[in-house]
């Protein structure tokens, strides 16, 4: 038994399985660039990205009127055609197909790692450095934390569904740092023949 434990550390251990890691790795973070960056023109997706947008100092100009979008929120699936009305005025829509184009274009940049690694190293720093932002939301959303409504859990560390949606970018991050710093090597390698 401890020769076969032995073995599949080795195996585990082996540069094979690394670059398997990699691969693995870059392919995850592309798929939910892709994924999420296709919902973006679905107005459901464009509607729940409201409250960070509205509240980031750095994207609210993007918005008409960023300061009036809680009366005007909706639940996923739910059609108000009034408030679908006022996010059209608000340049919700056209702010969020302008974010959806560039997660495509980061997944994509992520997903040619796999043939080219220059570009592949844009999607991973473009990558890398989109969780900066988006973690920054969890400083200026107040919809991130779950409001004081009479439970005694509420406000940090206690993350609403909003403040969990933003939280595995932490993931993001720590992912494409690390095929960066594969790609980096492949690329110093790759120099040096």
């Amino acid at each position: 038994m401890n020769a076969l434990f032995t073995k599949a550390l080795t195996l585990a251990a082996g540069p094979s399985s690394a670059r398997l890691g990699i691969h693995a790795m870059r392919i995850a973070v592309a798929v939910i660039f892709l994924w999420i960056g296709g919902l973006k023109f679905a107005p459901y997706e464009a509607d729940s990205i409201t409250p960070f947008v509205a509240n980031s100092p750095v994207m609210s100009f993007f918005y008409a009127h960023p300061g009036e979008y809680r009366a005007h929120l909706t639940h996923e699936g739910e059609l108000k055609p009034v408030e679908r009305s006022w996010q059209i005025g608000n340049n919700t829509y056209g702010f969020s197909e302008g974010l959806g184009t560039l997660e495509l274009i980061i997944g994509l940049l992520m997903l040619s790692g796999l043939v080219s690694r220059r570009l592949g190293m844009a999607g991973a720093v473009l990558s890398f450095l989109t969780p900066f932002v988006t973690l920054s939301f969890l400083i200026t959303t107040p919809e991130a934390w779950v409001p004081a409504l009479g439970d005694a859990q509420h406000g940090f560390p206690y993350l609403s569904g909003a403040g969990r949606l933003v939280i595995k970018d932490v993931a993001i991050l720590a992912g494409s740092w690390l095929v960066i710093v594969e790609t980096a090597r492949s690329l110093l390698m790759e120099k040096r023949l």
